[in-house]
């Protein structure tokens, strides 16, 4: 495939240059002879090959570029390491589209192709670009690179805080099949190939200075076969992630922690909550640079509207915002909050406290040492009270911890924990990207959940000790809520699975 063909090289994705500092340029000593030597031998064979991918190549490509364009931002500048003539580059949707190649002739085709693009005759290994890109993109070409770890660490040069890195590579499995295919002519010719296995390109990235985010198979078969292979690829694939063909790998920079304190909004939905709002308000300490607690009241029946007014008046040595919910459901509450917060870390808090607010702190570190991009709390680790969580749900909750740990491709051990917490700027990011998941969620975990699975951001788990309540009962009903979580497993699924 046209796409083996391509000299190697590799990227990252998601923020606009503009929010975050670039790194600065590095120096770029010259690479050894022996890697000189492999970089010489594959832009000669690139220089005397053909340009124009085979028809199989196309049809692969056009695969890679279904799949890439769910992992792209939409306005995204994307940056594609061994683009070789373009083929695939030419299929993404991004803002502003460059590429880098080692072959002059290859990279003569993709100007054809691509008009609106810029490309750069370069090895990855020495890359020297100016600017930075919200996206890279290294794809089927990794097995090619002279080094692949210095490869990975130059691209630090050209990457920002927020920048994914996105790698594609065949699955070791195939070799003897793709052996077959060059055979027969079905799939060109390609110099020496590493054939590198997942665990080397994880431990690679690592090396490299990249944090690795999520890992999984796809295509099963690589054309459409009059549909039957969309049919494989879009329903069995997930559910045989091993056999899958390509492997897609998402990475981020490795963390950096914030270079200043951060101001932190904690929002509180209350709905029949009276006898929590003052406790809610002695128990949360001042975190970061300063922090404003929102209550949202949610048409109680009880008094709590007045108690939160009456807590307010009573701290006036605290940030606190109140609120009368106009519409319906915690998510909506969420919703609502987060709109009238002026903090830079965003979290939340039921008002049941069953969450302890002494374990904010945890949250609040998680987010600013940049050790993750979206904390989730997770209620099933340590020993809780007897009554704080029944049998049958403490077990519906271990069920879909290990489905959603499989849907988002990130370990996700407790979905229903009301405590999530993470930046601003990520927050306004999934709202702008609601509209593909649509307005579905009435608790507001989900929302979120599924918000940063799309747009790659490091999710981590935050054990805390649940506790019973001192006061109320529940607003959830066990049954229909039940059946309402398996509605949107199903519809999460068609949307980040079996697409």
């Amino acid at each position: 495939m046209e796409k083996d063909r391509m000299a190697l090289n590799e990227i990252d994705a998601v923020r606009s240059p503009s929010t975050s500092a670039p790194s600065p340029a590095l120096p770029v000593p010259p690479a050894s002879s022996l890697a000189r030597e492999h970089l010489e031998d594959v832009r000669a064979f690139y220089d005397a090959a053909d340009n124009e991918p085979l028809a199989g190549a196309r049809a692969y490509h056009a695969l890679l570029a279904h799949y890439y364009n769910l992992l792209i931002p939409a306005g995204a500048s994307v940056l594609e390491i061994g683009c070789g003539s373009g083929d695939l580059l030419a299929r993404l949707h991004a803002a502003k589209k460059t590429g880098v190649d080692l072959s002059p002739h290859q990279l003569e085709a993709a100007r054809r192709r691509v008009p609106n693009a810029e490309f750069h005759a370069q090895a990855g290994e020495e890359l020297s670009l100016p600017g930075t890109f919200d996206v890279i993109i290294i794809s089927d070409t990794l097995n090619l690179a002279a080094d692949v770890q210095r490869l990975l660490e130059r691209l630090h040069a050209v990457s920002h805080r927020d920048t994914r890195l996105l790698i594609n590579f065949q699955n070791t499995l195939w070799r003897p099949v793709l052996t077959l295919a060059r055979w027969l002519g079905l799939k060109a010719p390609q110099p020496q190939n590493s054939w590198l296995a997942s665990s080397d390109v994880v431990n690679l990235l690592q090396l490299g200075g990249w944090d690795p985010l999520s890992r999984e198979g796809r295509i099963l078969v690589p054309f459409r076969a009059l549909g039957i292979g969309t049919l494989i690829n879009r329903w069995l694939a997930p559910l045989l992630q091993w056999f899958c063909l390509t492997v897609f790998v998402v990475a981020r920079r490795a963390p950096a922690p914030a270079d200043r304190p951060l101001t932190v909004s904690v929002i509180i939905p209350a709905r029949n909550e009276s006898g929590n709002i003052a406790a809610a308000v002695a128990r949360t300490a001042e975190l970061g640079a300063g922090t404003e607690l929102i209550f949202v009241e949610g048409h109680s029946r009880d008094d709590t509207w007045a108690a939160i007014q009456q807590v307010a008046a009573a701290n006036p040595h605290r940030r606190i915002k109140t609120l009368r919910q106009t519409g319906r459901g915690k998510g909506d509450a969420v919703r609502a909050g987060f709109a009238a917060a002026t903090g830079e870390i965003l979290m939340i808090l039921d008002a049941d406290l069953t969450m302890p607010p002494e374990e904010l702190p945890k949250f609040y570190d998680v987010i600013a040492s940049g050790r993750a991009e979206f904390a989730n709390g997770v209620r099933l680790v340590y020993p809780m009270d007897k009554e704080a969580m029944q049998f049958l749900n403490l077990c519906a909750n271990k069920a879909f911890g290990l489905i959603f740990t499989w849907l988002l491709g990130q370990p996700v051990k407790d979905t229903l924990c009301g405590t999530k917490v993470l930046t601003r700027a990520h927050y306004e990011r999934i709202a702008a990207n609601r509209a593909y998941f649509g307005d579905f969620d009435p608790f507001g975990d989900f929302d979120l959940l599924f918000g940063a699975a799309k747009l790659n951001l490091k999710i981590a788990d935050v054990p805390i000790r649940y506790r019973e309540r001192t006061y109320g009962t529940t607003n959830i009903q066990r049954w229909r809520h039940g059946l309402l979580l398996l509605r949107m497993i199903a519809f999460a699924a068609r949307k980040l699975k079996f697409v």
